[in-house]
């Protein structure tokens, strides 16, 4: 099995958006809250500056996701020096792949090369399953953040608390 994690292009768009609604509809059957969806924007931004990722596996599309390099409205005065991966679905033909700890792999050398010293990431903070997950990836739980303001960011960030989880990168 070849797996790449390379840049998505714009003839990637419509399979980014199918994988959400894959990732909506698992959502909505395995927690109690979901995306609402995304702007078509902000993708084609993330296209753009080259931070929208995908992961091929043998060839095909197998998971993608998107990282920023600044988070003030959930990380706070702790804004700085990181990268920040959201948005991670895999395909359901491959699951179990453990895509989250090749992208930790992947987003650690990314940090060192440039020299962020943190990878860093956030999910709801009642998803008990998923906070389980991360922390097996190499990933430090420190702390919640309620989201008081959330302007610019997609709407299921509005009112919700997020567990923070980072991961300090030698350099």
């Amino acid at each position: 099995m070849q797996l790449q994690v390379i840049n998505s292009q714009q003839a990637d768009f419509d399979i980014i958006f199918k994988f959400y609604d894959m990732a909506i509809a698992h959502q909505k059957k395995v927690f109690n809250k979901h995306w609402q969806g995304f702007s078509r924007e902000l993708v084609e931004t993330e296209i753009a500056e080259n931070r929208q990722y995908k992961i091929l596996v043998d060839g095909e599309v197998a998971c993608v996701f998107a990282v920023t390099f600044n988070d003030q409205l959930i990380w706070g005065d702790r804004d700085n020096d990181a990268i920040y991966i959201h948005r991670i679905v895999t395909h359901p033909d491959f699951r179990g792949l453990s895509f989250v700890k090749q992208i930790v792999t992947w987003a650690k050398k990314y940090a060192a090369e440039n020299q962020l010293k943190f990878v860093r990431m956030d999910t709801w903070a009642d998803n008990e399953k998923l906070l389980a997950y991360y922390t097996s990836c190499g990933f430090d739980y420190v702390g919640v953040a309620t989201m008081e303001k959330t302007e610019g960011l997609p709407k299921h960030y509005e009112g919700i608390s997020l567990s923070l989880f980072e991961i300090k990168v030698e350099q």
